[in-house]
C-alpha cells in the first residue's frame, strides 16, 4: 500500500511518497495503469525519481472540482501556455490522460478549434498575442527574432544575452487588472524569456526563467538582484538531480502507435528510447529543456512563488500567475509532432499538470481558482516523414536561396543600396528608400519581380505584396487575413511568401512551425473554474479572445481597442 505523510519544509507544503506514487493515486479510478510512470525518471543512483508529486498533497481526485457560484471573486488567475501545443493533442490521446489536461478537458469549456489567427507561427508572437488580445501588427511582436532580446537590459547572475518587452507594444491582462486594482500581484515564469516575458507586456514585477546554468533569472528591467526566495530555490540545485536520469516511456509499448525507429527524428542520432540526461551536473543543466523533466522543474519553481508571493491569499484580490511549459516545443523540434517522444511528453506533462493542480489547491481554495490553457502555436510534420495524423502527401523541401540571389545582383547593377533590403523568413524587407527613388527603381516593382520569380520555384503556394493583400476578400481567404494580421501593409515589410502547405524551406534540419497554415495555427484553449460553462464548443475562435474573455470574467476593463472578442458561450449565465 502506497504510504502517505505530510512533511512541512521552509514553510513550503511538502508530500513524501513511497517512490513517486502520487499520480497513480490521484489519478481517476481507471488510471491505475500510470501506475508505470514511478519509474519513468529513474536516476541512476537514488532509488525514486525526482517529481512534481514532491511538493503537495493531492487531496482530491482528477475529475471536476466543486465550483464555487460564477458571482464568487476570483482569488487567483492561473494562465498555462504549452509550447508547440497543437489542438488535436488532448483529443488525439484523451483515453491515456488522466491528470491535468484530463482535468482541463473533462471539466473546462474547451473549444476544439482554437487558433491563432497571424501568419508567423512563432513563439514570441503567440505569447504576445494570449494575454494582449491583439494580433503581432498591434502588439508589434512579429517574429522570435523580433521578440525580447535586449542587451541594454543584463541578466542577473547570467552571462546570456539580456531581454526586456522594450519591442512590447500596448498593454495585457495584468495592466487591466492593475489598473483595477492597484495591489494586484503577478508571477510569471519560463523556461524562455519571451514566453515569460511577452504575456505581461512592459509590466515590472516578478518575471523568471531559467538560463543553461541551471538558474531560474530576470533581466535588469525588473530587478538589478533575485529576491531571496529565488536564490533559495537556485541554491538548491534541483536541475543537478536529474544528472544521469532516463527518460523511459511512462506505458508499456504497446500503448503507443507510433515506430521508435524514425532516422528523421533527431537528425538521425539518439532517436529511439531510453533518452538519458548528461551525467555531468553543467551539463545536465544545460539540456534539461530537451527532457520532459523541465516542465516539472517550472511547476516546482511555479508553486515556490505562489507560496512566497502569496498569490491569491487576499480573499479580496485578484493575483495573476502566468506559466509557459516549453518542452512540448523542445521534443517536437527534435523528433517532431508523429513521435512516441512527442506522445509520451503530452501524458508526461498532463501528469505534471495534474500534481501542480492538486498542490496548489492544498495552498489556495480551489473554487476561488479560475483557469486558462492554450499553446503559443501549432506544429507540421517532417517533409520526409508521410504523417498518418496530418496528412502530408508530397511535402517537399523548397530553395528560394537561388531567386534571391539574383534579385540582389539585379539591384546591385541597378545601383540601388542592397544593404537596405533583405529577404528573410519568406519577407522582402526594404529599409531606406533613398537609393530606390535615386535610381528611378520603384519598390513595388521590385516586389513584383521578385514574387514572380519566386512563383516559378516547385512548392511556393503564393507571394504577395502586403498592399494587394489590404484589397482581399480576408473573410474567404484566411492567408490574406493572417499575413495583414502580422504586418501593417506601408510597413517596411513589402512582399510575403507562403510555401505550399506543410513543406518547408530547405536546410532546416529539425521539424518546425511558423507558416500561416491551420495546422501550424491550431492551439487549444479551455478556460476551467466557477465562471465557465463545462462542455466542448466546436466554433472557430482565436486565441486573441482568451483575454477579453477572462477580462469580462474579472470584471475587469481592457485599456485599449482589443482584436478580440468576449467568448460569451463560455461563460455562466
Amino acid at each position: 500500500m502506497t504510504r502517505i505523510v505530510l512533511v512541512v519544509v521552509s514553510a513550503t507544503v511538502a508530500l513524501a511518497l513511497d517512490a513517486g506514487q502520487q499520480y497513480a493515486k490521484t489519478a481517476a479510478p481507471h488510471a491505475v495503469r500510470a501506475n508505470r510512470s514511478a519509474s519513468v525518471w529513474a536516476p541512476a543512483q537514488p532509488k525514486a525519481p525526482l517529481t512534481v508529486a514532491g511538493l503537495a498533497t493531492a487531496s482530491m481526485p482528477l475529475s471536476a472540482v466543486p465550483f464555487a457560484q460564477p458571482s464568487a471573486k476570483p482569488t487567483l488567475v492561473v494562465f498555462i501556455t504549452i509550447d508547440q501545443m497543437r489542438g488535436d493533442y488532448i483529443q488525439r490521446w484523451r483515453s491515456q490522460l488522466h491528470g491535468g489536461l484530463h482535468r482541463f478537458e473533462g471539466a473546462g469549456a474547451h473549444f476544439t478549434q482554437a487558433y491563432h489567427d497571424h501568419a508567423i507561427t512563432e513563439t514570441a508572437p503567440g505569447h504576445a498575442a494570449s494575454m494582449s488580445g491583439r494580433f503581432p501588427v498591434h502588439t508589434g511582436i512579429t517574429s522570435n527574432s523580433s521578440g525580447v532580446e535586449d542587451r541594454a537590459s543584463q541578466l542577473v547572475g547570467s552571462p546570456d544575452v539580456g531581454a526586456s518587452p522594450k519591442r512590447f507594444i500596448g498593454t495585457t491582462l495584468v495592466d487591466w487588472m492593475r489598473a483595477n486594482d492597484r495591489d494586484t500581484k503577478f508571477l510569471s515564469i519560463s523556461r524562455k524569456d519571451r514566453a515569460a516575458i511577452l504575456p505581461i507586456g512592459k509590466s515590472k514585477g516578478d518575471v523568471y526563467w531559467y538560463v543553461p546554468q541551471g538558474n531560474f533569472t530576470t533581466s535588469t528591467y525588473y530587478a538589478t538582484t533575485l529576491p531571496q526566495w529565488v536564490q533559495d530555490f537556485n541554491a538548491r540545485k534541483l536541475p543537478a538531480k536529474y544528472r544521469n536520469s532516463v527518460w523511459k516511456l511512462m506505458l508499456p509499448d504497446s500503448a503507443y502507435p507510433e515506430p521508435d525507429s524514425v532516422p528523421a527524428e533527431s537528425q538521425g542520432q539518439d532517436f529511439m528510447f531510453p533518452h538519458i540526461v548528461s551525467d555531468e551536473d553543467e551539463l545536465a543543466a544545460a539540456a534539461l529543456g530537451n527532457f520532459p523533466a523541465m516542465d516539472e522543474l517550472t511547476l516546482k519553481f511555479a508553486l515556490e512563488g505562489v507560496q512566497q508571493l502569496g498569490l491569491g491569499v487576499n480573499p479580496n484580490r485578484t493575483d495573476l500567475l502566468n506559466i509557459s511549459l516549453s518542452t512540448t516545443d523542445a521534443v517536437g523540434h527534435r523528433y517532431g509532432p508523429d513521435s512516441r517522444e512527442l506522445h509520451d511528453q503530452i501524458l508526461q506533462v498532463d501528469k505534471f499538470l495534474g500534481a501542480f493542480m492538486d498542490s496548489l489547491f492544498v495552498l489556495r481554495d480551489s473554487t476561488r481558482i479560475i483557469m486558462a490553457l492554450t499553446g503559443d502555436h501549432g506544429m507540421s510534420p517532417f517533409p520526409t516523414v508521410l504523417s498518418k495524423t496530418t496528412p502530408n502527401p508530397g511535402a517537399q523541401y523548397v530553395d528560394v536561396t537561388p531567386v534571391w540571389r539574383k534579385a540582389i545582383m539585379r539591384l546591385q547593377a541597378l545601383g540601388v543600396d542592397t544593404n537596405q533590403v533583405d529577404f528573410y523568413e519568406g519577407l522582402f524587407v526594404v529599409g531606406d528608400t533613398t537609393s530606390f527613388a535615386r535610381k528611378k527603381v520603384r519598390v513595388d516593382s521590385v516586389a513584383r519581380a521578385l514574387n514572380a520569380a519566386l512563383m516559378e520555384v516547385p512548392g511556393v503556394y503564393r507571394a504577395d505584396l502586403l498592399r494587394d493583400l489590404a484589397k482581399a476578400d480576408t473573410v474567404n481567404d484566411p492567408l490574406a487575413r493572417r499575413w495583414l494580421h502580422m504586418f501593417d501593409p506601408n510597413s517596411p515589410v513589402r512582399s510575403v511568401l507562403t510555401l505550399k502547405q506543410f513543406n518547408y524551406y530547405a536546410g532546416l534540419k529539425n521539424a518546425t512551425h511558423g507558416s500561416p497554415w491551420d495546422q501550424d495555427e491550431w492551439v487549444p484553449v479551455v478556460f476551467w473554474g466557477a465562471p465557465f460553462a463545462q462542455g466542448k464548443y466546436d466554433a472557430r475562435v482565436r486565441v486573441v479572445d482568451m483575454a477579453p474573455t477572462l477580462a469580462q470574467v474579472l470584471k475587469v476593463k481592457p485599456l485599449e481597442k482589443l482584436d478580440g472578442v468576449v467568448l460569451s458561450n463560455a461563460i455562466r449565465k
